[in-house]
């Protein structure tokens, strides 16, 4: 229940925003969205989906509501978002703007990842590196080696600058702001998981940019995180036998806002995935081996538990064994069609060959045991006194060694185990890699599952928003997709723009629907060519790279000229060409995929067209989606009309948001897909995107 005081300080920090924000414009649905998040956090255990288009002010709607609930119930507002770029205009302008305007103060804090931040030990190590080989009695250097690759000058030139700014006091070991560009090679060696990390016993723990973030978290009003580190944490055990408050704060005591929360369901769903190469892990398993040799010449014999060294490998040579027999047993029972580029084997309804499960259930055990040896043996080395720097490598690398088990655990497990009748199965599936090598993968298939045991009655109010979580307004998709609880608040808001007057979708007349694969590509390439304004800022969105590519090879070539298709070069650098030529008057064109399709900032002349060249429909033969389209129908539904067309839709209208930014815009949307017009669900997609003005070719 919202407080008669809470209700006039929401009502005070909005008018105080109205008065002090140059040019600010009053929006219907921005106070809509303020009483609507208001509600929901201030019941406890209150949740609510809200869809609110581009230029509703969703954060400053958040924020306004979040934080005067959050400090009359003297809790933490968390918001949780899928992008950096998202998380740093929180943090630098509008979380600032919010707190000036309404008199508040409030200490925030930006949580991200262990990943995100640089880890100091191994900047040390790298550095090191380049003086030449580390010297080490124990044998295992070659196990350790840093570099996978010798390092290219540019490489020696960027961690010379890192290592100078971080010491100087210039850049506070946060990877998304290094003052020097971090290609792929030095990235991984700069940072840790939490497997590689001891935490207090590492040496340069206090000045650890990962521990000083933890440090201002605990101390924050307001969190900024990634929705990745926010499911992260819900799904530790935490006190009393309940989930988070590990690395974030506990959930009972935190008001959720998850913003761009259209990425929730996959994300959720990822957090339950794993795979096992199966050549890869007997490899690091004989690795395995000469790291802990090492460890027990370099410990005391009696830190490390009951378990002798030759029963210990006898334990790795046992799991390697139990790996070789599981890969024999799968390449006798599968003869892969020689036909397809990709090979899968996918259990139907997630169901696995008996053979398979027997094997998986040994794995499984041997894995556990492995692992709890593995542990014993880390904590001891960890624990020495004085090991030097060969006890921080061996450290670093059994703790990573922990991390791998401890996946390949997962999956032994999920293949192993059996499914609810209730609830959807898990997806189980092999993939056969081009040079013939098996991969074994398990995966949820719903987030609602683990969304339902972790959040959902756990936090003490949950606020989900998006410009895109339903379809036309009905989230019957999204409510399962995330399960949402039956008292939930769903509240789709209409755009604050024009949009009727301000832009067209057209459909124009085509021979060639998408499932003729070049004759698609070639009707795409000829309209492009023929009515595209080529001096003008145009985005092209494509579903596969394949497409992209053949209708980028039949372009003119006076056109090909003025494409910048996504992954010539970096996204950012490509985007910066873009906006340089377009404010030049040359024109500029992207092509790009899905990322392309939503978080894409290009308001006014730098996007006039937006051309979605087919209907977004998920790939066939995605493993995850087909078992669960596989356990719809075995309960009679039907997976097309709830999952495939409002989850197109969703996405078709978040393709549509990257054409009107504000007010000033205006242009088209030109949809290359026919079926829109020829199938029967095409008019209910169509009723559903955004009222722009509709010109459809018959």
């Amino acid at each position: 229940m919202l407080a008669d005081t809470t209700k006039d300080a929401i009502r005070a920090a909005y008018a105080r925003l109205k008065d002090g924000l140059p040019g600010f414009r009053p929006r219907a649905s921005q106070g809509k969205m303020i009483a609507e998040v208001a509600k929901a956090l201030a019941g406890e255990g209150g949740v609510a989906a809200i869809e609110a288009p581009t230029g509703t002010g969703k954060s400053m709607a958040y924020l306004i509501a979040g934080h005067e609930v959050a400090r009359a119930q003297k809790k933490k507002l968390l918001i949780a978002t899928a992008t950096v770029a998202l998380q740093e205009q929180l943090v630098e302008r509008d979380i600032p703007l919010y707190l000036q305007l309404s008199g508040h103060a409030a200490k925030v804090a930006l949580a991200k990842g262990r990943g995100r931040y640089l880890c100091p030990r191994n900047l040390a190590m790298a550095r090191n590196s380049l003086a030449g080989p580390a010297q080490s009695s124990l044998g295992f250097d070659a196990d350790l080696a840093l570099w996978s690759r010798p390092p290219a000058e540019r490489d020696k030139q960027a961690l010379s600058k890192l290592a100078q700014a971080f010491d100087d006091g210039e850049w506070n070991g946060d990877m998304d702001a290094a003052p020097e560009p971090v290609g792929d090679l030095l990235r991984p060696m700069l940072t840790t998981s939490a497997g590689g990390c001891t935490n207090r016993k590492c040496g340069q723990f206090m000045i650890c940019p990962f521990f000083a973030a933890r440090r201002a978290v605990d101390d924050a009003d307001i969190i900024v995180a990634n929705q990745d580190l926010v499911l992260a944490d819900l799904t530790m055990p935490g006190e009393d036998d309940g989930w988070g408050g590990v690395i974030l704060p506990r959930p009972d005591e935190t008001l959720y806002v998850f913003d761009e929360a259209h990425h929730i369901p996959g994300k959720a769903i990822d957090r339950g995935a794993s795979d096992v190469h199966m050549a890869v892990g007997v490899r690091q398993l004989s690795r395995l081996g000469r790291q802990v040799h090492a460890a027990y010449s370099l410990t005391d014999k009696e830190n490390l538990g009951k378990l002798t060294l030759d029963a210990g490998d006898a334990k790795l040579q046992e799991l390697s064994d139990s790996l070789e027999a599981l890969e024999k047993e799968i390449r006798l029972g599968w003869l892969p069609d020689p036909a397809e580029s990709e090979p899968m084997y996918r259990g139907s309804l997630g169901r696995l060959p008996e053979a398979w499960i027997g094997h998986a259930r040994l794995l499984s055990l041997q894995t556990a045991e492995v692992q709890r040896w593995l542990a014993a043996v880390r904590r001891a080395v960890v624990e020495m006194t004085d090991g030097g720097p060969t006890q921080e490598a061996l450290s670093r690398e059994l703790g990573m060694a922990l991390e791998r088990i401890g996946k390949q655990a997962s999956c032994w497990h999920a293949w192993a185990a059996e499914d609810p009748e209730q609830a959807p199965p898990l997806a189980r599936w092999v993939t056969l890699t081009g040079d013939q090598q098996l991969i074994c993968h398990a995966s949820s298939v719903s987030a609602a599952g683990l969304l339902r045991n972790v959040l959902w009655g756990n936090a003490s109010g949950v606020v989900l928003t998006s410009a895109t979580l339903s379809a036309g307004g009905n989230f019957r998709g999204y409510a399962d997709a995330v399960g949402l609880p039956d008292d939930a608040a769903t509240l789709s808001l209409p755009s604050p723009f024009d949009l009727a007057a301000q832009a067209s979708l057209e459909v124009p007349a085509m021979d060639a629907l998408p499932d003729a694969r070049e004759e698609h590509a070639q009707a795409i390439s000829d309209w492009l060519a023929d009515h595209l304004d080529w001096n003008a800022g145009n985005l092209v969105l494509f579903t596969s790279r394949a497409k992209l590519d053949r209708v980028l090879q039949r372009l003119p070539i006076d056109k090909v000229r003025k494409v910048r298709a996504q992954g010539s070069l970096g996204k950012t650098q490509l985007i910066a060409e873009h906006v340089s030529d377009v404010e030049a008057g040359k024109g500029s064109t992207l092509f790009g995929l899905a990322s392309f399709g939503e978080g894409l900032d290009l308001p006014g002349k730098l996007c006039e067209t937006v051309v979605i060249t087919q209907l977004p429909f998920a790939v066939p033969t995605d493993p995850v989606g087909a078992t669960y389209a596989e356990w719809l129908e075995s309960r009679g539904r039907n997976p097309f009309i709830e999952v495939s067309i409002p989850e197109a839709t969703r996405l078709l209208t978040q393709y549509c948001g990257r054409l009107i930014r504000n007010e000033s815009d205006s242009g088209r949307i030109v949809l290359l897909d026919r079926r829109v017009v020829t199938k029967r669900y095409g008019a209910g997609m169509l009723r559903a995107l955004p009222p722009f003005r509709r010109v459809i070719e018959r």
